[in-house]
């Protein structure tokens, strides 16, 4: 190293303040030598320092640097064998080179040189091979952040395994909210004494406390019907496993006592907030409510929504109260729009179509002007022939419009009533719902994960045999200022029979009072039965796709269409319902290429299967006991795979929803 004033930019700068000085002596000897001796003597003692200082410096920074030098060394060596981070080098061939120590203590080795990746890690070939940059693997029981250098052959070692351990420890203790709801406390107890209502209470909360006390969560009762529960994802997934089997405890227990009292749960999971935690538990709640109660919804932030439970057909509510309400709120909203449209789902069945006219004829009770969207290009037979009854009438014909013309005549203050349905996707026409801000919603089916947004009003009732039922029963709390006409009665009670099969499935008391009523308006029961009438070469189709039905030993039915065959929906039902009434079939699936070149699956069962939740898994919907699906870009023998695969899951798990 040299001197810094052996460097030019800093010895001549030297050199020209010795030159002055030597000047300014040689001055200062001329006039008085005496002093101009001693000035010498000064600048070569300074001289003489400087030159002594800066090779002391030159020798401490030398030695400085070298001991330095020696200690990153040192601390490099030392990084590179000890640290607990592995390090590998490997060759091309994939025979590992060299490791450091703490890498080979990992394998439990005492040297890995010389050794194939083949047999100590195998796991590591696809990555390498794959020119995966970054990736976790399992060595000995320890996960460890693998980062590969390719051009190096070079792969470093991370052991993550505590921070999974926290990861893990942390999204298990993660806060979860629920809501628990006594599905038909007041109904059950409205009639009780105090002494009967207080030993059901006294029951119910403690094995709710059992079961909280069992699995470790906390749990406070907020009113006479609802529980707040929290606890943790742990706790969660230990429920889950269980099936929530307090729902099958608390029904059972109290059916000893002729007291059939369910639950309903709503759970808010996987967010770190409460008032979201608390919002999501509620949403779960209402969409357990929604689809018929006894059962657990466990909601996520991002939408999903896994259930449980559902095994029971929902209580028929035995009181009309919500009935009136929701009327009378539909009243008022009729009136406060300019024209309403009645729009049901597509394919429309005597049920959607009846449902219509009826709430058609409740709009025009309020003074307004009421359309029926319909596509009469995709309708049934049995529909088909009731619009033909229906072109005889011709101002009742004259409300029937198409999508097209719907859209034209929509405006800001336009009332949509959707009927039968509550999902957008099977709407008839879906840019009306979009067009539309003013929603109302009248549906018997399970409440769905896809719902219509943001809608004025639900009218949402799972214990109904049919829409039907529901807007005949609206029709009765509205002002009566005219009678509804043969027809109008007629259509009602039609769609009423087709979703009851002729009154003998999911049929309550007031099913029959709504009956009662739509007869008296004059219905001709002889006119449902002309309407719903089929030809010989339907029922032939139907008895040769019951022909090849297949009944396994756990009663389940599975039948098919002919794969070059296309059958009409209403068929491919009646087909599916027609097994359910064969000797120890206790549900029935009927699979079939349908007009629409879709693949149709059809699902009946006793109640004892829950074929809701077989189809909702295949993307469908419906009832505990009646439900469908429609499969688009596949065949039939590839939606039998699938149906069958559903069907073994939901078996395998307990019957679980």
């Amino acid at each position: 190293m040299s001197h810094f004033y052996k460097k030019k930019a800093y010895r001549y700068p030297l050199y020209a303040l010795m030159m002055i000085a030597l000047g300014l002596i040689g001055v200062i000897a001329y006039f008085q030598w005496i002093l101009g001796l001693a000035s010498f003597l000064l600048l070569a003692f300074v001289l003489y320092y400087v030159v002594k200082s800066q090779r002391t410096l030159y020798t401490e920074l030398e030695q400085h640097i070298s001991n330095l030098s020696h200690r990153l060394k040192k601390v490099g060596e030392e990084a590179l064998m000890e640290m607990p981070i592995g390090i590998m080098l490997i060759n091309d061939d994939y025979v590992i080179e060299w490791t450091n120590v703490f890498l080979t203590s990992c394998f439990g080795e005492q040297t890995l040189v010389g050794r194939s990746l083949y047999d100590v890690a195998d796991q590591l070939i696809p990555l390498i091979k794959q020119e995966v940059d970054t990736e976790m693997i399992d060595i000995h029981d320890r996960k460890f952040q693998v980062i590969i250098r390719r051009e190096e052959k070079l792969l470093y070692f991370f052991d993550v395994t505590d921070q999974i351990e926290i990861e893990k420890q942390y999204e298990a203790e993660r806060v979860v909210l629920g809501v628990i709801f006594l599905d038909n406390y007041d109904e059950i107890t409205q009639g009780m004494d105090d002494q009967s209502k207080s030993q059901l209470n006294s029951q119910v909360t403690s094995m709710l406390n059992k079961w909280a006390h069992d699995y470790g969560l906390f749990l406070k009762r907020t009113s006479s019907d609802r529980f707040v529960a929290v606890l943790n994802e742990q706790i969660l997934q230990q429920l889950e496993k269980g099936k929530f089997a307090i729902l099958d405890e608390v029904r059972e227990h109290t059916m000893k006592d002729n007291v059939q009292l369910t639950l309903s749960i709503g759970i808010g999971t996987g967010v770190s907030s409460l008032p979201e935690l608390g919002a999501l538990a509620q949403s779960g709640l209402d969409l357990a409510l929604g689809r018929g109660g006894d059962q657990v919804a466990i909601k996520q932030a991002n939408g999903k929504v896994k259930f449980y439970g559902g095994k029971t057909n929902p209580m028929e509510k035995r009181t009309r109260v919500r009935a009136r309400v929701i009327s009378h709120a539909l009243k008022e909203l009729v009136v406060d729009s300019d024209k309403v449209m009645i729009m049901g789902h597509k394919y429309p069945d005597m049920d959607a179509v009846g449902a219509a006219i009826g709430v058609l004829k409740l709009v025009q009770l309020n003074q307004r002007e009421g359309f029926i969207v319909l596509d009469t290009n995709r309708i049934d037979a049995g529909v088909q022939r009731l619009i033909e009854e229906i072109k005889n009438y011709p101002e009742l014909w004259s409300r029937f419009i198409k999508p097209e013309q719907a859209l034209e005549l929509v405006s800001d203050d336009t009332l949509l009533i959707i009927v039968d349905t509550h999902r957008p996707s099977l709407v008839i026409e879906e840019k009306l719902v979009f067009r539309t801000d003013n929603i109302v919603v009248i549906d018997h089916h399970r409440r769905g994960e896809e719902f219509i947004n943001n809608p004025l009003l639900v009218y949402m009732e799972p214990y109904a045999s049919s829409t039907s039922e529901l807007v005949t029963e609206l029709l009765e709390y509205q002002p009566q200022r005219m009678r509804l006409t043969m027809l109008e009665a007629t259509s009602l009670l039609a769609g009423i029979v087709v979703d009851t099969k002729s009154f003998t499935l999911r049929t309550g008391s007031r099913t029959f009072d709504a009956a009662s009523y739509l007869r008296a308006q004059g219905a001709d029961t002889v006119l449902v039965q002309k309407l719903l009438k089929e030809n010989i070469s339907n029922y032939v189709k139907r008895a040769k796709i019951i022909e090849n039905a297949s009944i396994n030993a756990k009663g389940i039915a599975i039948a098919k269409g002919s794969p070059n065959e296309a059958y009409d929906q209403v068929l491919i039902a009646q087909a599916a319902d027609t097994l359910l009434t064969l000797n120890g079939v206790v549900a029935s699936f009927v699979i079939s290429k349908r007009t629409d070149n879709l693949i149709g699956i059809s699902a009946r069962s006793l109640g004892d299967i829950n074929v809701q939740v077989i189809m909702e898994s295949l993307g469908g919907g419906g009832h505990l006991t009646n439900a469908a699906v429609q499969l688009a870009d596949t065949t039939v023998e590839e939606a039998e795979h699938r149906l069958r695969a559903a069907i073994d899951e939901y078996l395998e798990g307990g019957k679980k929803s």
